[in-house]
């Protein structure tokens, strides 16, 4: 999974299409995992150990998206298409994914990068990782039908901190950041993440957010250029290690944010934000494209169970989570 510290709605079509987006974002260590297993049978079986789910197809060229794991049938037919010829695989894919759907942590597209590796690292093709990360991009947008940004799966596949540039013309440019130690220690010690117990309305927060880049929302325009150049700033603070200006950047980003789509905070989010911000939190931001999911908050370390303290209080329906930061992407591997 990861965090997205910076830039997050600036890699959504057509705002990068059209402007260049910017994404300052990392990896943590909440995983998707994705386990395929050859079958002679002449079957597809797919299941998913986390949502309680599975379905069984007869093998085909094609497999018809039925509205159970559509995720799942989605990969399969682009794998097939492109990488058996068009012939029919029979196998058994299984996964898991660590956080809920909707989260806000890029779940959904950690599953489809890790799926398709499973698929690569089976059939030999040889991705590297930005054909992964494409691809990924391509089967949930366009084979899923799913709405979003292009950020998450290029976070999958190459991990650590990376500055990612969108341009124009389609181009994405993934720029790896050497973040010092201590600097990623600071960010582990000071960061608490909240699950505000409600799942996002992605979809309908992304729409919006399209439309108002069509019809030249004058508000969300702004906000928008403001959210590409706070990734900058934050670039520069990580690699600097200035953290009263990368907490002043979270501020701004949250405020700018907000002005981007009606639906991206609720009266909820704003009473959590409020309350850990009395208790002693320095910053926060929604992960994700709001609506709810995961919250960041960065606090003093030693401060920082009595902001989770408060929170429980105050909002016994949400959970709060440590988590530390990864350096590594997707990987595959064979079980003999």
């Amino acid at each position: 999974m990861r965090l997205g510290l910076a830039g997050g709605g600036t890699d959504v079509s057509p705002y990068c299409d059209e402007f260049g987006g910017a994404i300052l974002n990392a990896t943590i260590d909440y995983y998707a995992y994705a386990g395929l297993e050859p079958l002679n049978d002449g079957k597809v079986k797919f299941v998913s150990a986390d949502l309680r789910q599975s379905a069984s197809y007869d093998a085909a060229p094609m497999l018809e998206c039925d509205g159970t794991l559509d995720l799942f049938t989605a990969v399969y037919n682009h794998v097939v298409k492109n990488y058996n010829q068009g012939k029919p695989l029979s196998l058994r894919m299984s996964t898991r994914v660590d956080v809920p759907a909707g989260s806000g942590l890029g779940s959904s597209s950690t599953l489809v990068v890790a799926m398709l590796k499973a698929y690569v690292e089976w059939l030999n093709v040889p991705l590297g990782e930005y054909e992964l990360a494409q691809t990924a991009y391509v089967i949930e947008r366009e084979g899923a039908g799913l709405q979003g940004g292009k950020q998450d799966q290029y976070a999958a596949a190459f991990g650590g901190f990376n500055f990612m540039e969108f341009g124009r013309n389609g181009s994405v440019l993934v720029n790896p950041l050497r973040v010092k130690e201590w600097v990623i220690s600071e960010l582990e010690a000071s960061l608490l993440l909240y699950f505000t117990g409600n799942a996002r309305a992605s979809a309908e927060i992304i729409h919006e957010q399209r439309q108002n880049v069509r019809n030249r929302n004058e508000t969300a325009l702004e906000a928008m250029h403001a959210i590409k150049e706070e990734a900058l700033r934050m670039k520069e603070c990580l690699l600097r290690g200035d953290f009263q200006r990368l907490h002043e950047v979270l501020r701004q980003s949250w405020e700018s944010k907000k002005r981007m789509a009606s639906q991206i905070t609720t009266e909820q989010m704003e009473r959590i934000y409020a309350c850990a911000l009395d208790a002693g939190a320095y910053c926060a931001k929604i992960s994700g494209a709001g609506g709810g999911g995961f919250m960041m908050f960065l606090a003093d370390p030693i401060q920082k169970d009595k902001v989770a303290a408060a929170l429980d209080a105050q909002h016994p329906g949400g959970t709060a989570y440590g988590c530390h930061f990864t350096a590594g992407g997707v990987q595959a591997w064979r079980v003999p």
